[in-house]
């Protein structure tokens, strides 16, 4: 049986190896990008109002980072931001002199001019209302696609860009950092857990006025919800207060899973626990990992798979699961609404 450090190393390790591809040019007929042997992929940014575009940037750039995954490299980005959400207007400026100035990225005055400089796209945008217009560009250029979390700021916005992606058989991802950290993926080892029955997990939850409440900031609670449990969420009702929110969801096949988004005390950790046929286990994104085990950086396990992604064309979680997360916290909002009723995620306009 495999230890828990054997199982994150092998989970981790594994998929870094597989971010060294041999590759060609142009999209394969599976929609992997290919590039010739031996370059490293070109990756472009739309959106420099997050952390996330210089993190990113440092662990593919820098080969002296030590969380660093080769074979790619951002070379290109626009700018994009919005002024009235506060998190972009203050920030874009910042992080857009990082990238010019410190990683020498070309900063282009349009995704038009964007995208032929680079072989892959990833829409860093914090205010998800301009993904599905940041999306249309690249799709319509066949650019495999990654967005950051959440995919947009509605469910009807999430299902245009799967069914555009689909339509021009362009390979999209979209995923929250919380579903690959060590402690989430420990809570995956199914000889010690067993069938997962049932999940609870916990996270951050503040708000911005131009979003459905759990899009902001509870989408990571929302999404290492649904790493646990995979899809299948029929409904939904949500508790709400001032300082939480808790939101219970049920599965077709009768599991119960559960969000509490915080907003009061000590909310700046993340939590879960997993109910499963052979035992009940708890982690959290301050624990100490068992045997030695090394914590990476806290974007490590989501840039591997999205590297793996471009290579292979084969999202880790599908677009369909992406979209039912989006219809699961877009159906909180209307149970909300209702008073704290039983919404069912049909209800929700796709």
């Amino acid at each position: 049986m495999q230890t828990r450090r054997e199982l994150i190393g092998g989970l981790l390790a594994g998929a870094a190896a597989a971010t060294t591809p041999v590759w060609r040019t142009s999209l394969s007929a599976a929609g992997a990008t290919q590039v010739a042997t031996g370059t490293p992929l070109r990756v472009g940014m739309i959106g420099l109002d997050t952390s996330h575009v210089t993190a990113f940037t440092s662990i593919l750039n820098d080969p002296a980072n030590p969380d660093h995954i080769p074979g790619a490299r951002v070379v290109a980005a626009f700018k994009g931001g919005s002024p009235d959400v506060e998190a972009s207007a203050t920030r874009v400026d910042k992080f857009t002199a990082d990238l010019r100035d410190k990683w020498k990225v070309e900063i282009v005055g349009s995704i038009e001019a964007l995208l032929p400089k680079v072989d892959v796209v990833m829409v860093e945008s914090v205010d998800a209302r301009p993904h599905l217009a940041q999306a249309r560009p690249v799709i319509a250029a066949r650019k495999p696609l990654f967005i950051d979390k959440p995919m947009a700021a509605s469910t009807k916005d999430a299902a245009e860009i799967v069914r555009l992606a689909k339509a021009g058989n362009v390979p999209v991802f979209s995923a929250s950092s919380r579903r690959y950290v060590e402690d989430v993926l420990m809570l995956q080892d199914t000889a010690r857990v067993g069938a997962v029955l049932g999940a609870s997990t916990w996270g951050p939850a503040t708000l911005e006025p131009h979003h459905p409440d759990l899009f902001w900031y509870g989408v990571h609670a929302v999404e290492t919800l649904y790493q646990l449990m995979g899809p299948g969420c029929v409904s939904v009702s949500r508790t709400s207060t001032a300082t939480a929110d808790v939101v219970t969801g049920t599965w077709a096949d009768g599991r119960v899973g559960t969000v509490r988004g915080v907003r009061g005390g000590k909310y700046g950790t993340y939590g879960h626990t997993v109910f499963g046929e052979k035992d009940v286990v708890t982690g959290t994104s301050e624990m100490p990992l068992p045997d030695g085990t090394k914590r990476r950086a806290g974007y490590y396990g989501l840039l591997v798979r999205v590297m793996e992604f471009f290579r292979t064309g084969k999202p880790p979680v599908s677009p369909e699961e992406t979209v039912e997360t989006l219809a699961f916290m877009e159906a909180a909002d209307i149970s909300k609404a209702r008073g704290g009723a039983v919404v069912k995620l049909s209800e929700v306009p796709r």
